[in-house]
């Protein structure tokens, strides 16, 4: 690994208390004796989930055969290292997604219907998460694009977008460059200003509240409660703001600007996400890649030179994954390696870019504590919710729900384990 940590035996609940906020300290290898024993640690868990917006070539994705001994297809073979660390689905689908392109931005909230006017998105997997546990790392996600626009994979609760970081270079310098003191000073009051103003808005509220209808009054404790919790956040970061970054051996990327280019601008984002989930900068991810600059051959009409070339595009962005999945492996943390710890979730919103489809999409999930190997074949005509994955998910974060968005359950089939 490239932090480096005095070496200090350090309770694993070791606490940073100020503001009347509690921070869970990141896990350190330095505290590796705290456990007492031989047994092997569990350690954080960690998410990336990845979505790829122009589809994925059905016939060189799906496997043959179901179950432990499926026959890789051409993409799966470039995965081929880490076929017991991963599970490949078949005849999943969001409920109610659909529109052609315009379920791109669903793939991680599941709200069905983007298409219709007025549509509005619902929370997205990471973003729920970060709810719950993103206050115990300095930044509660990282939320990221390969794109010369401006889509997200990111949605707050209210459906709101959250911007993409785009620049592999600037988010090596948000996770790893201290800035000067006059910066922190700065950052630190710019929080401060946030935190009044949410004292106004509270209060402004509250006076409110004495003078409307039962039912409003109920909204209005709604809104507070968000409130409440954005002041938590707000505290928080003040907090992770007085604290020094990690250091890392490693230079920071010069950006690839050049839009046909988006598997190495994928592979140099991918970099930095290593370093950061690494260093526990952060456990939650999410990675929109914007291939609209091959839409025109995405659609091949089945034409033999334009599927070639739309293959060789699609099997280098494979190899790309497998780069990652290779690091996380050859990154260990205790007793694990990185990807034994780190939920990896790659998939498409389109079944067929071809067709505009939204049926039957390509997905995979890697590493995070499941018992993997298996092509997991649900019915091709009558899908499978990928929401209930989501549950899965969101359980193997430590998360006690038993639905979210569409999902009613975690996905048949797939095991955790350890």
């Amino acid at each position: 690994m490239s932090r480096r940590f005095r070496n200090l035996c350090l309770s694993r609940r070791a606490m940073l208390r100020g503001a009347s906020v509690a921070l869970t300290l990141p896990w350190l290898d330095a505290m590796r004796p705290a456990w007492g024993s031989d047994e092997p640690h569990l350690g954080p868990r960690r998410m990336v989930a990845i979505e790829t917006n122009m589809g994925i070539l059905p016939q060189f994705f799906f496997p043959s055969g179901a179950g432990t001994d499926y026959e890789a297809s051409d993409y799966l073979r470039r995965l081929s290292r880490h076929r017991e660390q991963m599970t490949v689905f078949s005849g999943v689908s969001l409920p109610g997604v659909t529109g052609g392109h315009a379920a791109e931005r669903c793939f991680l909230t599941g709200t069905p219907h983007p298409e219709r006017g007025g549509f509005r998105n619902g929370v997205s997997l990471d973003q729920f998460a970060a709810e719950r546990i993103g206050d115990q790392t300095r930044f509660p996600s990282l939320v990221l694009a390969i794109t010369n626009e401006n889509p997200t994979l990111s949605f707050t609760r209210s459906g709101a977008p959250i911007p993409a970081e785009k620049s592999p270079r600037q988010l090596f310098e948000k996770l790893f460059f201290q800035g000067s003191p006059d910066q922190v000073a700065a950052s630190l009051e710019q929080l401060r200003q946030g935190r009044s103003m949410l004292d106004f808005v509270r209060e402004q509220s509250r006076r409110l509240e004495r003078s409307v209808s039962p039912a409003d009054r109920q909204r209005l404790d709604q809104y507070l409660t968000a409130v409440r919790d954005l002041e938590q956040r707000l505290m928080a970061a003040e907090a992770w703001e007085q604290r020094p970054k990690p250091e890392v051996d490693a230079e920071p990327p010069n950006d690839i600007t050049d839009p046909q280019a988006f598997a190495d601008r994928t592979q140099q984002m991918l970099d930095v996400v290593r370093l950061g989930l690494e260093t526990d900068s952060t456990r939650l991810v999410s990675l929109f890649i914007d291939t609209t600059v091959i839409h025109n051959i995405t659609h091949h009409g089945n034409r033999p030179e334009v599927l070639a070339e739309l293959k060789a595009k699609e099997e280098k962005q494979f190899d790309v994954l497998n780069t990652f999945l290779d690091s996380l492996t050859e990154s260990r943390e205790g007793d694990r390696t990185l990807l034994d710890q780190t939920m990896v979730l790659y998939g498409t919103c389109m079944g067929s870019a071809n067709s505009h489809s939204n049926v039957n999409l390509p997905a995979l999930l890697a590493g995070g504590g499941f018992r993997h190997g298996a092509h997991l074949a649900f019915d091709t005509e009558n899908n499978y919710p990928l929401s209930n994955l989501y549950v899965s998910m969101l359980q193997r974060l430590g998360l006690e729900v038993d639905q979210f968005s569409t999902g009613n359950g975690t996905l048949r089939g797939l095991e955790m384990v350890g």
